[in-house]
């Protein structure tokens, strides 16, 4: 059981029967129920990583109710899962080009040319008199 911050009543996490049969017999309740276990989830998270996820979940709330149905919702989730997967800048880009970013990094070599300043006031020659 999980406690929920806001009401101090348990919060059982129901296996995925029981969750369909909460969502078909009452929407709403299960709504609810959705959003508490998302919450006490993130807040169990380690401190470095609860602002990232509360802003993903933000995310898959805002594709969620942008969608015109469930199946619509579902299929907006799981591109964003694929694209966080295998799109640019995904997990799959990120490993194959480790590699190539520390190398790079590795062999760049930075050029400047350095410029000798004349203190004021003086001939433009570096000796001083």
């Amino acid at each position: 059981m999980i406690k929920n911050v806001m009401k101090d009543k348990p919060i059982t996490i129901l296996d995925f029967d029981e969750a369909v049969d909460l969502a078909r017999r009452d929407p709403e309740a299960f709504e609810q129920y959705r959003q508490d276990i998302v919450r006490v989830l993130i807040n169990r998270a380690p401190e470095r990583n609860r602002q990232q996820l509360r802003r993903l979940q933000w995310r898959i709330d805002q594709e969620r109710n942008r969608a015109s149905n469930p199946i619509d919702a579902c299929l907006k989730l799981y591109r964003m899962m694929w694209d966080a997967y295998a799109g640019e800048r995904g997990l799959i880009d990120t490993i194959h080009n480790a590699h190539r970013s520390r190398r790079a990094s590795e062999h760049i070599r930075t050029k400047a040319e350095v410029i000798a300043f004349c203190r004021p006031g003086s001939s433009g020659n570096n000796s001083e008199t």
